[in-house]
C-alpha cells in the first residue's frame, strides 16, 4: 500500500483482484450446489468500472444496470445484452430506447407509467420485451432505513398489499410489446439477519399463486448480503445466504402448488466491498483541548460518501505504521468545506501526523461509484493488485477533466 501510494498518489482506491474473483466463484459454487440454472447478477451500482465489469463477465456473472450510463458501461465491457437486467424507478424514454436498441434481455418494471412507456417504445421497434415486475412485499428487514426497500412505503416497485402489483401484472399481460417472465423482490441491503427472505418469499409466492398462468418463470430475490465493515460485524456466509434464498423460494412455491421458478440474485456490495481499500495522506492535525483531536486527509466526502449519507462506520489503520498500537482516538475528517465531512468520528489510531498514510478497509462498494468533484477535487485513481503485481485501471482525474464539459 505504501509503495502504491508513492507511485499513484492519494487518495487511491486499491482492489484485490484475486478476492474479487474468489467471491464471484463462491457465489457461483454456492448456488450451483442447490438449484440448477440460478442466475448470479452482479449489481453494478456497487462499482461499475470497466475492469470490474470485465472481471464479472469473465467469471460468468450477468449484470444489472440502473441507468443509461451503467448500461453503456456494461456493453462497453463486452456483456452479452441478453444477460443485462435493467433497473430504475424512473427510466426515461431515452434510456429505455437505448436498452431496446441494444437488445437488453430483461427490464424490471417499477411503476405503471413505465408499463405504457416500455410497451409503446417496444411496439415502435417491433419487439416484445421481456420484463419482470418489481413488487414490495411489505417486509422491513433490519438495516438502515436508506437501504431498506421491501417495505410498503418505498419509492421502488409495486405494493402487493395495496393491489398495485396486480394492476401492473394485468397491464403488462395486456400490452402487446411486453412479455412478463416473472417477479422481482429486493428487500434491502447490508443484511445480517436472513429471516426476512423467508417472510418475503411467502408473501410473493401467495401473490404468484393468485396470478395463475405460466408466465411466472423467474423469481429474482434481489441482493442484500451484508459485509463486515468493522471487527464487531458478523455477516452470514455466502453459502448460508444461498441456502436461505433457494430453500425459501422452493419451499414457498411448493406450498402454494407452483413449480420451482428460476431463481436470480443480485449481489454487489458483498462481491466488491471487502476487496477494496482507500488510501489517504494526512495533511495536518488539530487538537481542541478537552474536546478531541482532528486529523485531516486529502479526500473525504468526494470519494467516500457513505459515512455522510447514512452513518457508515469504518475502522482505519496507518498503512505506513501498520504494527503500531493505537494510543487514542482522533476524528478523521476530509478536506471539504463541510462540517459534516467526517470519514470516521472516533478512529482508534497511533499518534497521527502529517504524511502518515491512512488506509480505510472495506471501501470497495459505493465509494468510487458515488464519487464527485465537490470543491473541485479530482476523483481518485483505481488500482487492481493480484499476486504481487499491480495495474492502474482508472487514472486520476485532472483539472482539465473538471472543465472539459463546460461550453
Amino acid at each position: 500500500m505504501v509503495a502504491l501510494a508513492e507511485e499513484h498518489g492519494t487518495p487511491l482506491v486499491v482492489y484485490d483482484e484475486g478476492a474479487l474473483r474468489a467471491t464471484a466463484r463462491a457465489y457461483r459454487a454456492a448456488f450451483d450446489a442447490l438449484a440448477p440454472d440460478v442466475e448470479i447478477i452482479y449489481a453494478s451500482k456497487a462499482y461499475f468500472g470497466q475492469a470490474m465489469l470485465r472481471l464479472a463477465r469473465e467469471e460468468g456473472l450477468a449484470v444489472d444496470v440502473a441507468s443509461g450510463g451503467e448500461l453503456f458501461s456494461a456493453l462497453r465491457a463486452g456483456f452479452d445484452p441478453a444477460r443485462i437486467y435493467m433497473h430504475g424507478n424512473n427510466k426515461d424514454a431515452r434510456e429505455i430506447g437505448e436498452a431496446l436498441d441494444a437488445g437488453v434481455g430483461t427490464l424490471i418494471i417499477d411503476n405503471l407509467d413505465e408499463v405504457e412507456r416500455v410497451d409503446r417504445l417496444a411496439r415502435e421497434r417491433g419487439v416484445r420485451q421481456r420484463v419482470l415486475v418489481r413488487v414490495t412485499p411489505g417486509v422491513k428487514p433490519s438495516t438502515h432505513s436508506f437501504i431498506s426497500t421491501g417495505q410498503l412505503d418505498s419509492k421502488f416497485g409495486f405494493s402487493i398489499e395495496g393491489g398495485s402489483a396486480r394492476e401492473a401484472v394485468d397491464a403488462i399481460r395486456a400490452a402487446g410489446g411486453l412479455r412478463m417472465t416473472g417477479l422481482h423482490c429486493h428487500i434491502g441491503s447490508q443484511l445480517f439477519d436472513f429471516s426476512a427472505f423467508g417472510a418475503a418469499a411467502a408473501i410473493v409466492a401467495d401473490f404468484a399463486a393468485s396470478l395463475g398462468g405460466d408466465d411466472i418463470e423467474v423469481m429474482d430475490m434481489g441482493g442484500g448480503l451484508g459485509i463486515a465493515y468493522t471487527r464487531d460485524d458478523r455477516p452470514g456466509a455466502i453459502e448460508d445466504y444461498a441456502e436461505t434464498v433457494v430453500e425459501a423460494v422452493r419451499g414457498e412455491w411448493g406450498r402454494v402448488g407452483l413449480p420451482m421458478p428460476r431463481v436470480m440474485v443480485e449481489p454487489g456490495r458483498s462481491i466488491v466491498g471487502r476487496a477494496g481499500v482507500t488510501l489517504y495522506r494526512v495533511g495536518g492535525t488539530k487538537v481542541v483541548p478537552g474536546v478531541r483531536t482532528y486529523a485531516s486527509v486529502d479526500g473525504g466526502m468526494s470519494d467516500l460518501l457513505r459515512p455522510m449519507l447514512y452513518g457508515a462506520v469504518y475502522e482505519p489503520i496507518l498503512a505506513n505504521r501498520a504494527e503500531a498500537e493505537p494510543t487514542g482516538t482522533v476524528r478523521l475528517v476530509g478536506k471539504h468545506c463541510e462540517s459534516g465531512d467526517v470519514l470516521v468520528g472516533e478512529a482508534s489510531l497511533p499518534p497521527v501526523g502529517p504524511g502518515d498514510l491512512v488506509c480505510l478497509p472495506a471501501t470497495g462498494a459505493y465509494g468510487v461509484s458515488m464519487a464527485s468533484n465537490y470543491n473541485g477535487v479530482t476523483r481518485p485513481a483505481v488500482v487492481f493488485v493480484d499476486e504481487g503485481r499491480s495495474r492502474l485501471v482508472t487514472r486520476r482525474e485532472t483539472y482539465d477533466d473538471l472543465v472539459a464539459r463546460d461550453v
